[in-house]
């Protein structure tokens, strides 16, 4: 898949600004962030980019004392493993008990649950806070001879995760074609074999399931759009765990979960980035 990265340089620069600048290029499409010295880099699919709808957007930013401009090339496909070797990918550790990196890792901590990625693409190696806050979740949770979705699994990490961590059986879920081949290697490097993985969206959820864990990490609008889908292939009593939104976002997702017959149990946050933990009641 090629990719458009839009570099966004902000004056004056700050976390806030860049924060904001996020949330409203996620409602593009645009998938994954880097920050730079002077603003924030933004990739989305080269398909989905929208120059003047990122003009209309960056109009109406909320910050009258920021000025936000910025600067757009479509990458070609890349090797993004030495990519993210050269610049963004250091190994992770979440909680102290689990530790991911790559292959061409040779110094990192050890930890209970050790997860080996190969970035095959712009985004997804667990840097992002809604994939470390879902990580925190499924470190503390009973995962043991159960049923788990991954939907929107990108490199699989959470699949990898759950299925170390005991889950009976994981299916793995990704719109985009280089997600599943990069879980299926990803998958292959940890000695995982219980974790199916296929292409799809929402509507394939009609032909797999039912699940005792859910995982939805991708993004508001998604989420609220396909929200029925995931609750009719969760067994009663099952969790289900959402993230990709803001803080801010989580009255709306709150309210059509219940709207559906699920109950909230919790949530956390990191840097404003949200995930929530929900259960199916009936």
């Amino acid at each position: 898949m090629k990719y458009t990265e839009v570099k966004f340089t902000v004056t004056p620069v700050s976390e806030t600004a860049n924060d904001v600048i996020a949330a409203m290029a996620v409602e593009l499409g645009f998938e994954s962030f880097v920050e730079s010295t002077d603003g924030t880099v933004g990739y989305v699919p080269a398909a989905l980019y929208d120059e003047q709808a990122l003009r209309e957007m960056l109009e109406l930013f909320p910050m009258p004392d920021t000025s936000v401009a910025f600067v757009a090339q479509e990458l070609e496909d890349k090797d993004w493993n030495e990519e993210w070797e050269k610049n963004f990918f250091e190994p992770i550790v979440v909680g102290d008990r689990c530790v991911i990196h790559s292959t061409f890792h040779k110094d990192y901590p050890r930890a209970m649950y050790d997860i080996i990625i190969n970035p095959q693409m712009a985004f997804g190696t667990g840097h992002h806070q809604t994939t470390r806050l879902i990580i925190s979740y499924l470190l503390d949770i009973e995962l043991a001879d159960r049923e788990v979705l991954d939907m929107g699994c990108g490199t699989s990490i959470l699949a990898i995760l759950a299925s170390m961590r005991g889950a009976k059986a994981v299916t793995a879920i990704d719109i985009d074609e280089w997600c599943v081949n990069n879980s299926i290697d990803n998958l292959s490097l940890n000695g995982v074999r219980n974790v199916k993985v296929f292409q799809g969206d929402a509507s394939s959820l009609s032909s797999v399931g039912p699940f005792d864990v859910v995982i939805a990490n991708i993004n508001r609008n998604i989420l609220l759009a396909d929200m029925h889908c995931y609750v009719e292939c969760m067994n009663v009593g099952a969790e289900i765990y959402f993230s990709g939104f803001y803080e801010g976002d989580l009255s709306m997702i709150r309210a059509e979960a219940e709207r559906l017959g699920l109950r909230y149990l919790s949530h956390r946050v990191d840097n404003d980035w949200t995930a929530a933990q929900f259960v199916k009641c009936s």
